[in-house]
């Protein structure tokens, strides 16, 4: 966790140069919105305003959570196994669309219920399953750190192998009862503003994982003062573990995409940690879980898509990729003023 003192803001000169760029192209000032901010704040992470996202991939954190004991969640924590399989064989829907999108995908065990092995996941187990946070801290403090390192250590090796962005993405069943908890102590909100149905419960269901969110903030008495120790208590692996892809793109410089509703509260997380991680990630999508929209304000980030997406795996945040090609199709073209007849648009008071 030394390495996170490494961490300054993201360089404005380039992000300056990226902005001269867009107004250089012949079109209205800021007429892409929220894509020439991306593309400027990849210039600013990375130091270089010749912007390139060739290569890119979803790194997708996959981790059980014991609140699943409490009868939380319409499936079992059998399905975080079944899935991140799939994820490894290339099969699940993630992979669908990283094919289409021309990305990589990277499954990570860090911390599945199921003990197994499989060609294509990574195995960072650091135990099999958390705790159930309704009973007590769903993982001690060494746990956490340990989780939040195999995020950083991934994107220093990624970038070691020439990757550009990284997207992140989660399987685990119960997962958005864990966020949910968390987003109630970030935010200073009640459980039951915070709390969605996630994967699908009957009204019965959402009233259970509520009151277990409930029960398990009493239990624990996080402190968001304190987010080492508020991940520790309530959340999960996965959560933990994308926590540290978001402080990990700032110590390395390379952008890290948020996905829903569960990776923006861990890059809520990250940013609790340390502050000037936020300038480090970009927004896709905003989920239709209840605070989604808010934990993304807490960020200062604006969602480039809204269509309720809430299927996890990354997939809402490698939509993302193809928006930035588009812009960065225009940022890199030739149609310029410089190169038209035309005259410059300025700003006008």
């Amino acid at each position: 966790m030394k390495r996170l003192q490494q961490i300054t803001p993201p360089d404005a000169a380039a992000m300056q140069r990226a902005r001269a760029r867009w107004n250089g192209v012949a079109k209205p000032l800021g007429s892409l919105g929220l894509l020439e901010t991306a593309v400027e704040t990849i210039a600013g992470i990375t130091g270089n305003e010749a912007v390139s996202l060739q290569k890119r991939c979803v790194v997708a954190m996959c981790a059980d959570n014991g609140v699943v004991d409490e009868g939380i969640s319409q499936s079992d924590s059998s399905v975080t196994a079944i899935v991140a399989k799939a994820m490894a064989e290339g099969s699940s829907n993630i992979n669908l669309l990283a094919q289409v999108y021309d990305a990589e995908v990277f499954p990570i065990d860090i911390g599945i219920k199921e003990n197994f092995s499989l060609a294509g996941l990574t195995d960072r187990n650091i135990s099999h399953g958390t705790n159930n946070m309704a009973n007590g801290p769903a993982m001690s403090l060494e746990q956490a750190e340990q989780a939040i390192c195999v995020g950083m250590d991934t994107v220093r090796e990624l970038k070691q192998q020439g990757y550009q962005i990284i997207v992140t993405g989660e399987m685990g069943i119960g997962n958005t009862t864990t966020a949910s908890a968390i987003a109630s102590v970030l935010l200073d909100l009640p459980p039951e503003v915070v709390t969605g149905r996630g994967a699908g419960l009957t009204t019965e269901g959402l009233r259970r994982k509520i009151a277990v969110i409930r029960r398990a903030i009493a239990v624990n008495q996080p402190d968001k003062t304190q987010p080492l120790a508020l991940l520790a208590k309530l959340g999960g692996y996965d959560i933990a573990g994308m926590t540290g892809l978001f402080l990990g793109g700032a110590v390395y410089h390379v952008p890290i995409v948020i996905d829903g509703f569960i990776s923006a509260v861990a890059a809520a997380l990250a940013a609790a940690i340390c502050p000037f991680v936020k300038e480090y990630m970009l927004c896709s999508h905003v989920s239709k879980e209840p605070a989604a929209v808010k934990i993304l304000a807490s960020l200062g980030h604006k969602p480039l898509i809204t269509a309720e997406l809430c299927l996890g795996e990354g997939t809402g945040g490698i939509m993302l990729l193809p928006l930035l090609d588009g812009a960065l199709a225009i940022y890199h073209s030739s149609h310029t003023f410089d190169n038209l007849p035309m005259e410059r648009y300025v700003t006008l008071t």
